[in-house]
């Protein structure tokens, strides 16, 4: 759950300075009614969530909030997601810190929701915890996936199944995290299918997903798994993870027998004009669209056409878009990537639109005047 409300003294600490002497200013010269219309500068989906509670928790029935895009909603550029409503002296020294807590997962579920819509028929997994900037943009990314996730799942798309942490399993209606194991532990065990054996016999009910790219032998190491678990890779139980890194290519393919796979299994999507990123998710190095046409082709080949593919490393909502071209046989993909790459697109902001009833705003900021209602001009 959240961070513990700070108390009042902290928000003054934390808050930009200018807020807390316009406090002391309106304090002297007399407290007034103002109303908040707070927006994003880029197209989002509504999460504002953590900032709302946040805000009860800090002032309660000192300010009032009215959210004109309910969560999980898409907002325009420039639309206002909420109105804040409440004494100037109270609100003025939060605004720092309320929109610290709606930019970034606004942006965050903008890129989930995109990506489960890529790849409709595909199952995420949230991997985001090891890239966060502490605990707290931990649980803002897990709750922003959570959001994106049901507004595609409203449309259709499998989503994001849950996540890799304990801590953040909640927001996806879960007790713990899912996984099996890091690159570490077949380090450890010396082999993939030692640490596979491992796994198994610590964990018995588990499903395995075995990561298969230590060794550098994809194809060899998923096929060797799947024949010491038949009766796991025949229930759908067993997954292969590629997360091949992008200094080379998976085991047995180069440039030439990449476009060769692409050719036999999605020739139009090789065919149409590409940019340098576009290909190289498709024929490059790393978890192309080709190494996981190729990963099916020969787990089919050996009899397991049950063993699913997970698929990790870097999927962007622009790479799910590419493996969705090349229909790449994905089962689920494991990701990181709806974290904002642009942090300049997270910046939300807060303008006063009215004073005691009556609507103001600096000039070139009048679309955040009401439609209807209170602070309407």
């Amino acid at each position: 759950m959240g961070s513990p409300s700070p108390a009042p003294a902290e928000v003054a600490r934390r808050t930009d300075s200018y807020f807390s002497r316009t406090r002391a200013i309106v304090e002297r010269f007399g407290d007034i009614e103002v109303t908040y219309a707070v927006f994003m500068r880029r197209p989002v989906i509504s999460a504002p969530r953590l900032a709302i509670e946040w805000i009860r928790a800090v002032r309660g029935a000192e300010a009032t909030t009215e959210v004109m895009h309910p969560e999980g909603a898409a907002v325009g550029a420039g639309d206002p997601i909420l109105y804040i409503s409440g004494s100037f002296a109270a609100l003025s020294e939060l605004e720092t810190l309320y929109l610290q807590k709606l930019g970034p997962p606004c942006v965050a579920a903008w890129n989930a929701w995109a990506m489960c819509l890529e790849l409709p028929k595909v199952a995420f997994l949230a991997m985001d915890a090891r890239h966060c900037a502490g605990t707290e943009m931990a649980e803002m990314m897990a709750y922003a996936a959570s959001v994106g996730s049901r507004a595609a799942q409203a449309q259709g798309a499998k989503g994001f199944v849950g996540n890799a942490t304990d801590a953040t399993a909640h927001w996806f209606g879960l007790n713990r995290g899912r996984g099996t194991m890091p690159h570490a532990l077949i380090g450890y065990a010396g082999s993939t299918v030692r640490a596979a054996e491992m796994f198994h016999a610590t964990f018995p009910d588990e499903d395995l997903t075995v990561l298969v790219d230590y060794f550098g032998r994809e194809v060899t190491d998923s096929i060797a798994v799947a024949r010491r678990f038949p009766d796991l890779a025949a229930a759908g139980r067993l997954a292969v993870r590629l997360d091949t890194h992008g200094g080379r290519f998976m085991e047995g393919l180069d440039p030439p027998s990449s476009y060769a796979v692409m050719e036999r299994r999605a020739p139009e999507a090789i065919r149409r004009y590409r940019t340098h990123d576009e290909l190289r998710w498709l024929v490059g190095t790393g978890v192309s669209a080709a190494a996981v046409w190729r990963m099916r082709e020969a787990l089919d080949e050996a009899g397991f056409p049950s063993v699913r593919i997970v698929g990790s490393s870097g999927f962007s909502v622009e790479k799910c878009r590419v493996m969705a071209d090349a229909k790449a046989p994905l089962d689920m993909v494991g990701t990181g990537s709806y974290l904002p790459e642009a942090w300049s697109e997270t910046y939300a902001t807060a303008d006063v639109i009215a004073y005691g009833g009556i609507p103001r705003v600096k000039v070139g900021r009048e679309f955040l005047f009401r439609k209807s209602g209170p602070g309407r001009p």
